[in-house]
């Protein structure tokens, strides 16, 4: 008897412990979180860098005012995008964007990525909490919406968890020669000459001999913490601990929530306004320091803080049950 009472007690602890290596696994899992605040339905894009899974979706439709929210695994990297202006052919054609058209001819990307010009949120996250996750919006390949990179978790060693990205409407200032889909996007000096010097290649494939043109610090002027051309490392890539969570907002026109984004994601859909208006509206930046920070390159700020940490109320209850079943 006594041995069947040491073996019940055995298997007791034994899933206890299961049970809190599970939720530990799960409090390091980080969350994307997709918030859409402009005023029309935008589609997302999603590609996965080479090595890396594919996410539950590679594209989906995100309509005005809504969200959803996508957990990637550890150590995943890629890129978001926002397509606008999709649809399929009134004859029955493929259907294409107008801006960030990933050439599939459906709403899912499968694995391709986004024609320039495209505003991109590029990720590197960490093997583990112990690691850092890199992040950065970029405007090398051109931009075509406002978008906003919010961070929710630890900064850990060297990391600020700062959030990024673009909150002014490129589009109002784009020159005649780098303005395409009829004013809604707005392409990269590679993308519009092509020539070595505006991409960075060939003899001017270094940080050495690869400078900012006229066309790439006016992208950096009026978003100045997002990269504007290949070698803009130092002020456009930003860290944070492992596990970190992550809000990326298209059209960001107001100040951001301070609940976490695992909060966030248990709705499918948010109530959001918007000064932007598409390529016709701006971004009032005044009445915001949140978002004037961004314009301002200010990262003090413009930084989140992970709340509460929900795990912990299971992880006591499930110490209090193992007590309790062992006594």
């Amino acid at each position: 008897m006594g041995t069947l009472v040491s073996l019940g007690s055995f298997c007791l602890v034994r899933f206890a412990v299961r049970l809190l290596l599970l939720m530990f696994r799960g409090a390091e899992a980080s969350t994307f979180t997709f918030v859409n605040k402009c005023g029309q339905t935008v589609w997302p894009g999603i590609l996965s860098n080479a090595g890396s899974p594919a996410l539950e979706s590679t594209g989906f439709e995100l309509p005005a005012a809504s969200s959803r929210a996508f957990q990637p695994p550890t150590g995943w990297s890629g890129r978001f995008w926002a397509r606008t202006g999709c649809s399929a052919a009134a004859s029955g054609g493929a259907w294409s964007c107008a801006t960030g058209d990933c050439g599939s001819g459906q709403v899912e990307c499968n694995g391709a990525g986004a024609a320039p010009p495209a505003t991109l949120a590029e990720f590197t996250l960490a093997p583990s909490s112990a690691g850092q996750d890199f992040y950065d919006v970029s405007l090398v390949d051109g931009y075509n919406l406002p978008m906003v990179v919010e961070a929710s978790g630890t900064p850990g060693a060297g990391g600020s968890c700062a959030a990024t990205g673009c909150v002014v409407d490129l589009n109002r200032m784009c020159p005649a020669e780098l303005r395409v889909a009829e004013g809604g996007a707005c392409r990269s000096a590679c993308e519009a000459f092509g020539t070595p010097e505006f991409c960075c290649s060939g003899a001017y494939a270094s940080p050495a001999t690869c400078r900012p043109s006229t066309y790439s610090q006016m992208f950096k002027s009026a978003c100045p913490k997002s990269y504007s051309y290949a070698f803009d490392d130092p002020t456009s890539t930003f860290t944070c601990a492992g596990g970190a969570d992550y809000t990326i907002t298209f059209c960001p026109g107001s100040a951001p929530s301070q609940k976490s984004s695992r909060d966030s994601s248990t709705s499918s859909t948010t109530t959001a306004s918007s000064t932007y208006s598409g390529t016709g509206g701006g971004l009032t930046l005044e009445d915001d320091s949140w978002l004037a920070s961004l314009a301002t390159g200010d990262a003090s700020h413009a930084t989140t803080a992970r709340g509460p940490v929900p795990f912990l109320y299971s992880f006591i209850a499930a110490m209090a049950l193992a007590y309790t079943l062992l006594q």
